[in-house]
């Protein structure tokens, strides 16, 4: 691939190989991640087609669309025909030499083609070899892995809406988001792991148990106190103020973490004497008392712009946001000195676009990978040459 890094600069992973088989979301989201960290990701597509996503608009960007470029930087992409004999060898002498294998195809598909984990760790034992599903690999295997589905299934939408409407799915395909995070976690473990022991391992993620594993309180509730949450709106089930707040003219976010940060909310809105009103004074006093609190915070909060109070508030001590636009929110985080997005460059050098950086910030610094999100097959010839040699 084309540097445009130092020529000599190395990212954390520099060095390592991996055979990406995924498409869609979970499995390309974790495999860019492994390439911002300086992993070599060669990305196996259906000739003709490629990854699903590539005809997923709109919207569309000059180089294509935008649901397929943001999952998939920093990587090169060949075209196997996995039918053909002659490509499916080609796709063998790929994971022969890769550290790393990703695939999110139906249970069983991948061993179907002779690329399950156990005939190729027999050829190449330290091989880290990464199955993503959407239920497991036993009684939900024939079962279809789609986000909005698991949503649905795994509880999150039974949580997600205005109590007295209908469920909500999350405005991202959060699970596969989860699911993505999961896999590369897993995958740097066992890259640890195979430093000292050489071997390498299968894991499988599955997006329901991926899920379930972010419900945090949600799902303790139930387990812990027999509690099943249902959907509450903007509020918080356990802790109030925590929720959004009308003002004069739009609403605002409101999180009063703790009894201080609650005294704070009622002088800068002068309502002293609430924080301590028996039936406010504490946590577990407002939570009991919601109804009547959000009626004496909003009639006070009707007196100024949501950006006037959350300026007052923030400079009190007290969490508070308005509802931003995903424009608003990505010049916020370049307000405070986050730098949200980088550049990313074609084959000749020149930018294309931009996307938002890899969320990890490192001390010392590592090298940005800018490489653009290869066009399909754009590598054919290089990969097909270095698995040939």
């Amino acid at each position: 691939m084309p540097t445009h890094e130092t020529p000599t600069a190395t990212g954390p992973l520099t060095g390592l190989v991996v055979a990406d088989f995924s498409r869609v979301l979970a499995g390309p989201l974790a495999t860019m991640a492994l390439a911002d960290l300086g992993a070599r990701v060669i990305k196996v597509e259906r000739p003709g087609t490629g990854d699903d996503t590539r005809s997923w608009g709109p919207p569309h960007s000059p180089t294509g669309t935008t649901y397929y470029e943001s999952v998939n930087r920093n990587k090169e992409s060949v075209c196997l025909d996995l039918t053909d004999p002659a490509d499916l060898e080609l796709a063998r002498e790929l994971t022969r030499r890769a550290d790393v294998l990703v695939e999110n195809f139906k249970p069983g598909g991948m061993a179907g083609l002779g690329l399950g984990y156990e005939e190729l760790s027999s050829a190449n034992p330290a091989l880290i070899y990464a199955s993503i599903t959407g239920f497991g690999s036993a009684g939900g295997a024939g079962l279809m892995g789609y986000d909005f589905i698991v949503q649905a299934l795994g509880g999150l939408m039974s949580i997600t809406g205005e109590q007295e409407g209908g469920p909500l799915k999350a405005g991202v395909a959060l699970v596969d988001v989860l699911t993505a995070k999961d896999a590369t976690v897993g995958i740097l473990a066992a890259l640890a792991a195979r430093a000292s022991s050489g071997r390498g391992a299968h894991l499988e993620l599955n997006l329901l148990s991926s899920l379930q594993g972010a419900l945090a309180n949600q799902g303790q509730a139930f387990l812990g106190a027999g509690v099943v949450p249902a959907r509450m709106g903007n509020d918080h089930p356990s802790i109030v103020p925590y929720q959004l707040l009308e003002c004069s003219d739009a609403p605002l976010a409101v999180a009063c973490g703790n009894d201080g940060q609650f005294t704070k909310l009622a002088r800068v809105l002068a309502i002293p004497d609430i924080a301590v009103d028996p039936r406010f004074a504490t946590n577990n006093a407002r939570v009991a008392h919601r109804k009547e609190l959000v009626t004496i915070l909003e009639e006070a909060l009707s007196a100024g712009s949501a950006i006037h109070w959350q300026d007052r508030l923030t400079d009190a001590g007290v969490p508070a946001g308005h509802v931003s636009g995903i424009d608003e929110g990505i010049e916020y985080a370049q307000s405070l000195g986050l730098d949200p997005t980088i550049e990313v460059h074609d084959a000749a050098g020149v930018a294309v676009g931009r996307q938002i950086r890899n969320p990890i910030t490192w001390t010392p610094a590592i090298p940005v990978r800018t490489h653009a999100p290869p066009q399909l097959g754009e590598h054919n010839a290089a990969v097909r040459s270095w698995l040939g040699s």
